[in-house]
């Protein structure tokens, strides 16, 4: 139905992201578009909404444009398993947790350090210090 077939700039709105994003996504073939109008213009589907709407969400996680393929492969898979896509996800918890982790060590010896700065108008400082 061509009221289901959408320009870039529109799938883009509906999306919720930019039109260059867009773009880069149907050119490494992670969503393709419905077809070309014959002026060359790009068309979306609805089906192809609804990916970029998956893929959004997948990013937000920070899967990486692999993992979004992988994951966009089992959404349209009928014969996909929960085992797959958690496996997929698990992963990304555990590097979730890996990064939390080393934010949490940055965040305490900063901590220390800006603790143990007097902040004063003497040039010693064990910010420069531990820095140098």
């Amino acid at each position: 139905l061509l009221e289901d077939v959408m320009k870039i700039g529109e799938i883009a709105k509906k999306a919720e992201m930019p039109v260059k994003t867009v773009r880069y996504y149907a050119d490494i073939d992670l969503v393709r578009p419905y077809e070309r109008t014959d002026a060359g213009y790009r068309t979306y589907d609805a089906a192809a909404l609804r990916q970029l709407i998956f893929i959004r969400r997948a990013r937000a996680f920070d899967f990486s444009i692999e993992e979004c393929r992988e994951l966009l492969g089992l959404f349209t898979d009928q014969d996909r398993t929960s085992a797959d896509v958690k496996a997929i996800a698990q992963k990304r918890l555990v590097d979730i947790e890996e990064k939390q982790a080393e934010l949490q060590r940055l965040h305490d010896e900063l901590a220390h350090l800006v603790g143990a700065c007097r902040g004063d108008n003497r040039p010693d400082c064990p910010i420069m210090d531990y820095l140098g």
